[in-house]
């Protein structure tokens, strides 16, 4: 087992890559929803270019499995912290080449090509982070506390998004339309070369897990850890699938909902420098509502608080529609972060522990990447799917919108329901169809034990 302070250092290296790899990400979704409608497509149909430039954030998850396959191989053969250096470079570089493109006024249609390939390089990137990092803290982790160490990764995540939009806001604010829309959108992709520099001397410090050097001390590191994923866990893989299409959340929060509320076609007339401050609201009581959710996890188990978070924030989803429709800014900021801050992390907070739990050292990382990146590439066009089918002038948005957020969110529930419980689960046992949780009276004893070391 990982000493303390492995562990924490662990969970700080993986809290921080995955901050700073997650702003790249979150920075362009929110120029996606926007800025880019009106630099990067033609100005004769305004409703088209909001779909189109929606897509294009779509395009990214389109990516996602490739990178899963790739990435995930690599981080179960040549160890976790390889494969979190390999995502921050590729993330880091094609970001701030997004930050260089000429718009279409420049290059016409070529502006939106390379739009796209750089958005393929960004998504495939980003298949590898989550599962990396998760398996990287949970492998670390002390005995009975996995969740809560593990929920750090998307503590981080939530802070990157945080850090996405705070950077946006004294620009959207300050800056006149005209030169915000001409070059101040360029700011924060070229903000990612120090993103890219910090990232890399922080991702260099984190010390490979124990499973994995232990794997390889006894030379059993998988030769094909796809295969065997496939072969030995490929129920569990579709249960996670099914779980990870949960990112409909994040898209009515943060995509959707942005474009709703402030593209003039919908009428709607929120100012950006006000809505954008809605998203941050939600992430700064993620950020601080994670880590007990995940401790939560330990003690109750990961599969109540999953299916909670999914059937709670699919609800609120109704409702946060609504109050942007009603043109509310207070009531979107409280049901921001009733939905997103608060309901969403039941499940947010859990899946980092949870997803890496379900398989072996030997193909976790792969399992958990292909699984989880197919799910959340269902959900990819959602935001074009959305626009297209509650365009500009539809009745109803909300309603419609808000329905079909709340049957998918179902789907993920049920999902969690029928997953293995796995928080009470040694690390050896971990990933074993055959494997038997040890009893409260043993699970409870070993996991205070943990934290007593852990305070020392």
């Amino acid at each position: 087992m990982a000493s303390s302070s492995q562990a924490k250092k662990a969970t700080a290296s993986g809290w921080i890559g995955s901050a700073l790899e997650y702003y790249d990400f979150f920075i362009y979704a929110q120029a996606a929803a926007l800025i880019f409608p009106q630099i990067f497509f033609p100005s004769t149909d305004p409703k088209m270019a909001i779909i189109a430039s929606l897509a294009t954030y779509g395009v990214g998850y389109l990516a996602r499995p490739v990178g899963a396959f790739v990435l995930g191989h690599w981080g179960d053969t040549r160890g976790r912290k390889n494969v979190l250096l390999l995502c921050m470079f590729l993330m880091g570089l094609s970001t701030m080449a997004v930050g260089l493109l000429p718009t279409y006024h420049d290059i016409g249609i070529l502006a939106p090509i390379a739009l796209v390939v750089l958005r393929l390089i960004q998504g495939f990137a980003v298949a590898g982070e989550i599962s990396g990092a998760s398996s990287m803290i949970m492998e670390h982790a002390p005995f009975g506390r996995r969740g809560y160490y593990a929920s750090f990764t998307l503590q981080g995540v939530q802070a990157g998004q945080v850090m996405a939009a705070a950077v946006f806001l004294p620009l959207a604010y300050f800056m006149p339309n005209d030169a915000f829309n001409d070059w101040g959108w360029r700011i924060p992709f070229l903000m990612s070369a120090v993103v890219l520099i910090a990232g890399v001397i922080i991702r260099r410090e984190v010390h490979e897990t124990p499973a994995f050097v232990q794997e390889e001390n006894k030379q059993k590191v998988a030769k094909s850890p796809i295969s065997e994923a496939f072969s030995n866990s490929w129920q569990r893989m579709v249960l996670v699938m099914f779980m990870a299409l949960m990112n409909v959340i994040p898209v009515v929060a943060t995509i959707f909902g942005a474009a709703y509320a402030v593209q003039p076609a919908y009428g709607i007339g929120f100012e950006k420098s006000v809505y954008l401050w809605i998203p941050v609201a939600g992430n700064i009581v993620a950020v601080l509502v994670i880590p007990f959710v995940g401790n939560l996890s330990d003690r109750i188990g990961r599969r109540p608080t999953m299916i909670a978070g999914c059937l709670g924030s699919g609800l609120l989803a109704f409702a946060y529609l609504y109050a942007i429709s009603i043109h509310s800014v207070p009531l979107a900021f409280a049901l921001s972060i009733l939905m997103w801050g608060m309901m969403y992390q039941g499940y947010n907070a859990v899946f980092p522990s949870f997803y890496p739990e379900l398989f072996q050292t030997r193909y976790r990382v792969s399992a958990m990447a292909i699984a989880q990146n197919i799910g959340t590439m269902l959900t990819a066009m959602l935001p074009a799917l959305f626009a297209a089918i509650a365009p500009p002038g539809s009745d109803n948005i909300p309603w419609v919108i808000g329905s079909l957020a709340f049957v998918i969110t179902c789907v993920c529930a049920l999902a969690a329901y029928l997953a293995p419980e796995t928080y009470r689960l040694s690390m050896d046992d971990l990933g074993k169809p055959e494997a038997k949780p040890m009893d409260k009276v043993q699970y409870d004893s070993g996991r205070d034990s943990s934290m007593l070391t852990a305070s020392h």
